[in-house]
């Protein structure tokens, strides 16, 4: 995993020039969500994607 201002940098040379401050903001937010799901799932595991898929059927199946 690239560190905290790795992401950051390349978020931010991926947004346009005319960005706005809440552009910017929000971008983060969702980085943020991001970093912290890709840590909670390597230190709490996941749910299968077949499980997943399971539950999913069972929502659109009512």
């Amino acid at each position: 995993m690239q560190t905290a201002k790795q992401d950051v940098e390349r978020m931010l040379g991926q947004l346009p020039d005319d960005a706005t401050l809440e552009d910017i903001e929000y971008h983060l937010y969702v980085l943020k969500k991001i970093r912290n799901g890709i840590r909670r799932h390597e230190e709490e595991g996941g749910i299968p994607q077949q499980e997943v898929k399971e539950h999913v059927q069972q929502w659109f199946t009512r």
